[in-house]
Formats: structure tokens, C-alpha cells, sequence
């Protein structure tokens, strides 16, 4: 009775995690210029927050744990 138990514990682990890899699939390389695009990006304007960023740390002569020392003048 046990091996029995054991076999179809097997058989619903394994059906299990071949529903989950039919959630991966292949991205074609014609595809990937959309993947790549900007609106695609967690944080699209990530440029523009580094840059205000540094703006708001030269200001307040301090960087928040998020980067090196700098001085205040802004021209590294």
C-alpha cells in the first residue's frame, strides 16, 4: 500500500512540473526586439532617475547608499 502511495505521489509531482515547464518557451531571435524594447523595461526611464539621482545627491552633499563619495560641485 505504501509503494502505491509513493508511486502516484510520484506520478502527480512529475505531471505537476510538466504543466510547469510548458510555461517556458523559446523566444525566436526576430522576437527579441520586442523584448528589448523600452516600454518592456521594469523602469523605463531608469536614465533619468540615475540623473536626477545625481542631481538631488551633488545638491545635498551625500550619496544614500546607492553608489561611491562624491563632493558637491558635480563634476565627476
Amino acid at each position: 500500500m505504501r509503494d502505491l502511495i509513493m508511486l502516484a505521489v510520484t506520478g502527480f509531482v512529475l505531471i505537476i512540473f510538466g504543466i510547469i515547464l510548458q510555461g517556458c518557451t523559446t523566444v525566436k531571435p526576430y522576437e527579441r526586439e520586442h523584448l528589448a524594447d523600452r516600454v518592456m523595461q521594469f523602469d523605463a526611464f531608469a536614465e533619468e532617475v540615475m540623473l536626477e539621482r545625481h542631481f538631488l545627491e551633488t545638491r545635498e552633499g551625500s550619496i544614500g547608499g546607492n553608489g561611491g563619495a562624491g563632493g558637491g560641485c558635480a563634476c565627476n
